[in-house]
């Protein structure tokens, strides 16, 4: 087919006697089909003449009348002016030879002389041309989408009344063909230093200024640490026998003590919680609080690599000062004795293995794949932490005049460790109380694509959207917390998470509680089930830790947001999508909100994946009137060819999506954030959009690019915000 020429299918058919599929594109004197073969690499064009398609169809048998019923069906939700007797809608009522048309059968397009044809797609119902596919009667372009432009003068393709309703407000915005809408990126180079200041602060300032201050606050703690241990009047003797490695070591370790007062801190969900809601939150992030956890974790782990380096040349030259090792032999001996005879030397090599463990199953990996060897052996920070307050009360290098070893100068970690150990401890004590607060699980629901959604009734606690809160089952695991995003709204009567059969713990957790996954009705999909409570069973106690603060807890600060999950990270936009619907319609007494649009995208691989969501998503459209909620979907996965026929079929003028149910159309392909993101901004200017995401890194970072990329200093302000656990 000539590429240069546009083209629309408005219909398929079926040929059941040559078995191939027939898509018609109306071009002047000829129809083009496109002749599929059931077999992608067999696809090719064909023009031929319009009088031609009907002729030489024979009958077929009711077996293959059956066999294509769908397809005999959206036939006749395409043509419903046609008797069912017409060949169009039933191949079977004879030899299909559009000369025994009659025109109350058939449009006068079908005319098989192409004077009468070319007359007929002219003026029938009064259209333009053959391309024109307006509503009947309407003498203006209403909404047209100008992304289809003819190369023959005409104006843009129109689409139907019914299409048109179905198309979201992004999609009404006109766009050039190949580029975005109105709104270029802003260029650095034309701004002024404040204008770059203003435009830095929006997402990278707050977050890059704390890392430097960090970074500045350790070197400038090694500086002073240097000049004091290399200046100090009472080291003389120690530097002159082992030298500059001491003040090396002694530097590694205040630096190492410093790391102390902030490792802690971090992890303290509930003290994090409560500076979220202060003005700190604009100038520290604390949603990246698990990122500054590992920061300091490496640099714990950095400098103890430091300061055991410079140790192992200070044993060895405590060895060659021996006045009892003579030998090469005997030095050897005294240095591994100075290493696991001495305090200093047993708990630093404690100290040590505790700390490569810790950090071996911490690392990403090894974490996502064996959480548990993770949990339980990050609890060696309790030995680690122990060890360090002893490996320092032996005074093993004394100073040159007394006090040798006063209380103000050995074992000072817990000086450091104080202020972050109280608040750890505080929380642990209030994750035992919450834990004792009366909670019962209300309902189980099984949904399909091993998904388990558990609603649970707890007293004294409050929600807010957006949050999450650590789960533990004793049955399963005393020990073990997981964290999972709440789903339900803070208008909801009760708590409810939407955990995804992935792991040992949540397979033993949905046994416990009387799911059953293996089942071959599972495996067939369909709506969520309510699990029926077991005889003469109790369903296992629960206990619920939280609610914690998360990124998307700020989605109230703005007027307009992009809200973009991606497969099962959609669940925490479950329970912001329910708290917006409520504060919008001012339902369950939930206060006024000043947000007047939300973009919510979802990009998910395969359909089936989150399934439970779907109703959600049709209750929200179907119930949302005022249109302040926009849905995109877009599914990234390959579509077989039948099943894109089908599609293709069924979506034509439908009042709704063939895919998803929804009003809102499905996209093919990942979103096209050159678009997305100018289209917001030129819809919403001089406006602060918060732009919340959970899923994948990779589309995390496209979208942190994106946010700085369409930000103006003076316009449209994209604030971004990522979930972390």
């Amino acid at each position: 087919m000539d590429a240069s020429l546009p083209f629309l299918v408005k219909a398929l058919f079926f040929d059941p006697v040559k078995g191939i599929y027939l898509s018609f594109v109306a071009e002047g004197a000829s129809l083009r089909f496109k002749v599929d073969n059931n077999s992608p690499s067999k696809h090719i064009f064909k023009s031929v003449p319009a009088a031609a398609v009907w002729e030489n169809r024979g009958d077929v048998s009711r077996r293959q009348q059956a066999r294509h019923q769908p397809l005999l069906g959206a036939r006749r939700a395409l043509y419903p002016h046609l008797p069912s007797s017409s060949p169009i809608i039933s191949p079977t009522a004879g030899r299909a030879n559009l000369s025994r048309f009659s025109s109350r059968c058939a449009p006068p397009f079908f005319s098989p002389t192409p004077k009468t044809r070319l007359d007929a797609m002219s003026n029938y119902m009064k259209r333009s041309s053959g391309l024109d596919f307006s509503d009947r009667g309407s003498a203006s372009a209403l909404d047209a989408h100008p992304d289809v432009t003819l190369n023959m003068g005409n104006p843009n393709l129109q689409r139907n009344k019914t299409e048109r309703n179905r198309m979201q407000g992004l999609m009404r915005i006109p766009t050039m063909r190949g580029q975005g809408s109105g709104v270029a990126p802003i260029e650095m180079k034309k701004l002024s230093l404040k204008e770059r200041w203003d435009l830095w602060m929006v997402n990278e300032g707050g977050r890059r200024l704390f890392f430097y201050s960090v970074v500045i606050l350790h070197i400038i703690v090694f500086i002073f640490g240097w000049f004091n241990y290399a200046l100090k009047d009472n080291e003389v003797g120690a530097r002159a026998t082992f030298g500059v490695t001491f003040v090396i070591a002694r530097t590694a370790a205040l630096v190492l003590h410093v790391d102390v007062i902030f490792i802690l801190l971090p992890v303290c969900r509930n003290f994090i919680s409560i500076l979220r809601r202060t003005p700190l939150n604009d100038i520290i992030p604390f949603d990246k609080n698990i990122t500054f956890h590992k920061v300091v974790a490496w640099s714990i782990v950095f400098f103890s690599f430091v300061h055991i380096a410079a140790h192992m040349v200070n044993f060895a030259e405590l060895a060659k000062a021996d006045p009892d090792s003579k030998t090469t032999g005997q030095r050897v001996v005294t240095f591994l004795l100075t290493n696991f005879t001495t305090g200093p030397g047993v708990t630093g090599w404690i100290m040590t293995a505790a700390l490569g463990v810790m950090v071996w199953f911490a690392m990403e990996k090894r974490r996502r794949a064996h959480f548990e060897r993770f949990w339980y052996s990050h609890h060696l920070f309790i030995v680690f932490f122990i060890n360090w307050q002893l490996h320092g009360m032996f005074c093993m290098i004394k100073p040159d005049r007394p006090p040798y070893c006063s209380f103000n100068t050995i074992g000072v970690f817990w000086r450091y460790w104080l202020v972050g150990g109280v608040i750890w401890i505080y929380e642990r004590i209030l994750r035992e109380v919450r834990s004792r607060h009366r909670t019962y699980i209300s309902k189980v629901i099984q949904h399909p694509s091993k998904v388990m959604e558990v609603q649970i009734k707890k007293e004294k606690t409050t929600t807010r959207a957006g949050q999450y809160i650590f789960l533990c089952c004793p049955e399963v695991s005393y020990f073990q917390w997981h964290p999972f995003t709440l789903t339900s709204a803070p208008e909801e009567d009760y708590i409810s998470v939407h955990i995804r059969i992935v792991g040992d713990f949540t397979t033993a957790l949905a046994k416990s509680l009387g799911c059953d996954f293996d089942s071959k009705d599972t495996e067939k999909g369909g709506a969520g089930k309510v699990v029926p409570p077991p005889i003469n069973r109790v369903l296992p106690r629960v206990m619920v830790d939280g609610p914690f603060g998360s990124a998307s807890e700020d989605f109230l600060k703005y007027e307009t947001v992009l809200l973009v999950g991606a497969g099962i990270g959609v669940t925490p936009f479950a329970s912001i999508l329910k708290s917006i619907w409520y504060r919008m319609n001012s339902m369950n007494n939930s206060k006024p909100t000043r947000l007047s649009k939300v973009y919510f995208t979802w990009v998910i691989r395969d359909f089936g994946t989150a399934e439970w969501f779907h109703s959600l998503l049709k209750a929200i459209e179907d119930q949302d009137s005022m249109r302040r909620i926009e849905i995109s979907i877009y599914l990234t996965a390959n579509i077989k060819p039948d099943d894109a026929t089908n599609i293709m079929v069924q979506d034509v003028g439908a009042e709704k999506d063939a895919i998803s149910g929804l009003r809102a159309p499905t996209h093919f392909g990942r979103p096209n954030w050159d678009r997305v993101f100018p289209s917001v901004a030129e819809k919403h200017p001089d406006t602060d959009v918060g732009v919340f995401f959970c899923g994948p890194s990779v589309l995390s970072r496209t979208l942190h690019t994106m946010s700085n990329k369409y930000s103006s200093p003076k316009g449209t302000r994209f604030f971004f915000g990522k979930e972390n656990f």
